[in-house]
């Protein structure tokens, strides 16, 4: 098959890394100390797949509370990063189904990975050292909120993978990812390929919405079109 790809940037957690949601979970527990109620599945909502500062307040503004608060976004940030310190020192995680087998075929294939996240490079670095995932193996790149000035929805973090992996035509980039900001993302990179995956944060529902080229169940069913 003549394949159209040559680079394909997947967001981390929810979408290769399965850490069972914990920092949605940490966001949320910090949320309620504040003195606030929300659910996960509202922060999920409101908070996926964006840098974790902004996630804080985004969540924040659909409350649309009128209530002074009763800490800023930068000490909630502050907590909320105290408390992911602690849980990641016994955390567990493991690929998503399927992707140790899909990384493999892809760079056997000649298609470069890049691995981008809402997360800080610290946090990115410790889940990967944590999986024992290494660049130049694994993935070619990491690309992280902290790497670049705009977060999703905006483009920068898959523009600054093309430029680090010699990419230049933005209908060969797929980008994959578990929530409606992946998609977005790589709709404004103006990428050739979105694809959702019900692995994470959204629904399959949710994911549709935000008219992606693929919706999938399982990363792996990538290599049916790619290879």
């Amino acid at each position: 098959m003549n394949r159209k790809i040559d680079l394909v940037v997947f967001d981390m957690a929810g979408t290769t890394v399965n850490e069972d949601n914990v920092v949605y979970k940490i966001l949320q527990k910090t949320i309620n100390e504040a003195g606030y109620n929300v659910s996960l599945d509202f922060v999920l909502k409101h908070g996926a797949g964006k840098e974790k500062h902004q996630a804080i307040k985004d969540v924040i503004a659909e409350l649309k509370t009128t209530e002074e608060p009763k800490y800023s976004s930068e000490e909630l940030f502050k907590k909320f990063k105290s408390h992911l310190d602690e849980a990641y020192i016994s955390l567990i995680v493991k690929p998503c189904n399927g992707v140790e087998f899909l990384f493999p075929i892809l760079r056997k294939a000649g298609i470069k990975i890049a691995l981008n996240t809402g997360y800080n490079r610290a946090v990115a670095i410790t889940l990967l050292e944590k999986l024992e995932w290494k660049s130049g193996i694994h993935y070619d790149t990491l690309v992280t909120a902290s790497d670049v000035k705009q977060g999703r929805p905006n483009p920068d973090m898959i523009h600054k993978a093309m430029k680090e992996l010699n990419v230049d035509n933005y209908q060969k980039v797929l980008k994959a990812g578990d929530s409606i900001i992946d998609i977005e993302e790589g709709q404004n990179a103006l990428c050739g390929i979105t694809v959702g995956v019900t692995t994470g944060a959204h629904s399959r529902a949710q994911l549709e919405s935000a008219n992606p080229t693929y919706v999938l169940d399982s990363l792996l069913e990538l290599k049916d079109f790619l290879v």
